[in-house]
């Protein structure tokens, strides 16, 4: 292999020489004859057009991606230590689970990306020579620095960002649930509507940093540094008085699945206006809560996989990351509901069938759709007038008859502009 030394003292290949053993590492994953597992340690990728190439599993460490391309790639549980990534485009790329000890991606465009279980911890990292290049390297410890990156609406749930910098980044919209943000340098960060279900963040520095609408249940705040943080309209842990309520409420949701079992005779419609539902978790999940109403109430992370919410009621609900996988939706009102992402793959939202020639068609307009998975879904007829569908997978949804006036549809995928 004939390489070039470039100025950083990593070798340079030719985009030939590229070609060749990302060929052989898609080969080696997906079992054809002829594969290899890729190994390209100190590659300097400056510029690269690396775009939705596969690279799971491949050891990159210690390379330099400067302003690549990566958008869309599969680096999931690629060996990234140390790697300089800094400028890069990582926008909608699978980096779960990658070791990211020591990495650089400073001013990097990480929106919507997956950095699931990803490892930005500190690193020992090894330097080539400024003279004598790979023969002669210089190891010093470097904490993973996100500084002005952007991820909005990314995925770092479960992600170990101990002692990582991250100074004036953009997390709008991102989930964090779960997330290690020990000692995390987050000045002046950027986590408007980040879902940050029990995220660690004891010393972290988070002054100045913007956490309006954010998801902080179970997070101890206090153990942060939080001086001119903005924490207007914060969602915390659910009050001890609605943790009480939990059982009266399973009564009320199975008061309304004998209602519809037995067409009237029995039980009576639910009525959950205003009120926080978190207690009852995944207790909801696949029962008949048809024409239930929820009016403004408060549904976050809940599990509703399966459950028949025909013809219900959930105008101005806060619903960001709640599962409704396969939820039967059809006729539902979901006006100025937050859905941010939420999952609604295979979901039906079409309409209500009420008489021969009477339907109620799912509402969802001024809904916020930002960055929702919506695979498969039926929108058939939905009305998405006004909504914020920024970021949202459409793809193989059903929107035949779906209107969607004075939508934006920023980023989203699938969806064409005539909504049909």
């Amino acid at each position: 292999m004939s390489a070039a030394i470039a100025l950083s003292g990593r070798r340079k290949l030719s985009p030939g020489e590229i070609e060749m053993i990302l060929a052989a590492h898609e080969r080696f994953i997906s079992g054809r004859p002829g594969g290899k597992l890729a190994a390209l340690r100190f590659i300097d990728f400056t510029g690269a057009n690396l775009a939705g190439r596969n690279l799971q599993d491949a050891d990159l460490s210690s390379s330099i991606f400067d302003s690549a391309n990566l958008y869309g790639a599969d680096l999931s549980r690629a060996n990234l230590f140390g790697c300089d990534l800094r400028k890069a485009d990582l926008r909608r790329a699978n980096l779960s689970r990658a070791d990211l000890r020591g990495a650089c991606l400073r001013g990097a465009d990480l929106s919507e990306a997956d950095l699931t279980q990803a490892d930005f911890r500190v690193g020992q990292v090894a330097v080539p020579h400024p003279s004598k290049g790979l023969t002669s390297l210089i190891h010093h410890q470097r904490s993973g620095d996100l500084d002005h990156a952007k991820l909005n609406g990314a995925n770092l749930d479960g992600s170990q960002l101990e002692d990582v910098s991250a100074f004036a980044t953009d997390f709008t919209d991102c989930s964090l649930r779960g997330a290690k943000l020990n000692r995390a340098n987050l000045k002046d960060a950027n986590l408007e509507g980040a879902i940050m279900e029990w995220a660690d963040v004891s010393g972290a520095n988070l002054e100045g940093a913007r956490l309006v609408d954010a998801v902080l249940t179970g997070v101890e705040i206090r153990t942060a540094r939080i001086s001119g943080a903005n924490l207007e309209g914060c969602l915390n842990a659910p009050s001890q008085a609605a943790i009480d309520m939990a059982e009266a409420l399973q009564q009320k949701a199975l008061a309304n699945q004998s209602w519809c079992k037995t067409g009237g005779r029995e039980g009576t419609p639910a009525n959950f206006d205003g009120l926080d539902l978190r207690p009852l978790d995944h207790r909801l999940r696949g029962l008949r809560m048809s024409v239930m109403s929820a009016k403004g109430a408060v549904l976050v992370g809940m599990d509703l996989t399966g459950t028949h919410l025909q013809g219900a009621n959930l105008e101005n609900a806060d619903m960001r990351g709640i599962c409704l996988r396969g939820a039967d939706l059809r006729g539902a009102k979901l006006a100025g509901a937050k859905l941010t992402k939420a999952d609604l793959r295979e979901a039906i939202l079409g309409p209500l069938p009420l008489s021969a020639d009477r339907v109620n068609r799912g509402d969802l307009h001024h809904a916020k759709l930002r960055y929702v998975k919506a695979q498969g879904a039926d929108l058939t007829g939905a009305i998405l007038d006004e909504a914020d569908v920024r970021g949202c997978n459409f793809a193989g949804a059903m929107m035949r008859g779906a209107s969607i006036r004075g939508a934006d549809m920023s980023l989203a995928l699938g969806l064409e502009p005539a909504g049909a």
